[in-house]
């Protein structure tokens, strides 16, 4: 696998995004994330985006971190946070270990921007998701403490893991 940083409107990281937003749409029954999302989020410093390549060239993955600070506290986040988004393996790519090789180098790369603290959100439907952030050491957030779109949902996961 070979990890290659790109903007959030690469058509590459499209094409991810519509296959992993038609498979929340499937497990949750909905129309997938609706978390806003834009490409300048994910810019460096303030974020990051990747794709994984196999050795044939072809994409079987993504994820990427983005800053927040002042503007997004409202939200539950705290100065400091990177937000992991978008970690997507295919199916047919699963189980090899390539979404730890991912969130390891988003880890990497947000403590190296300076970030103090990795946050994501998940539900109770992507249990491989849960397992994974959970097997990482990751903490789940009580309800009173969660972030973000869907923090109100009963379905949502929060995980916290410090940086440091």
């Amino acid at each position: 696998m070979k990890l290659v940083t790109v903007r959030f409107d690469h058509p590459d990281a499209r094409k991810l995004n519509d296959r992993v937003q038609a498979e929340y749409a499937e497990r949750y029954g909905d129309e997938g994330d609706l978390t806003p999302l834009a490409p300048e989020m994910f810019d460096p410093p303030a974020g990051l985006y990747v794709l994984a390549y196999d050795a044939d060239g072809v994409p079987i993955g993504t994820g990427g971190w983005r800053s927040h600070d002042e503007a997004s506290l409202g939200e539950g986040y705290a100065l400091g946070d990177a937000e992991i988004k978008r970690m997507y393996i295919v199916p047919e790519a699963r189980g090899h270990g390539f979404s730890r090789l991912i969130l390891a180098h988003l880890e990497e790369t947000a403590r190296a921007a300076g970030r103090r603290r990795m946050v994501l959100e998940t539900g109770t439907k992507q249990p491989e998701a849960i397992s994974l952030y959970e097997t990482s050491g990751y903490v789940l957030v009580p309800d009173g403490g969660k972030f973000g779109y869907y923090r109100f949902h009963t379905s949502s996961r929060c995980y916290t893991k410090p940086l440091g």
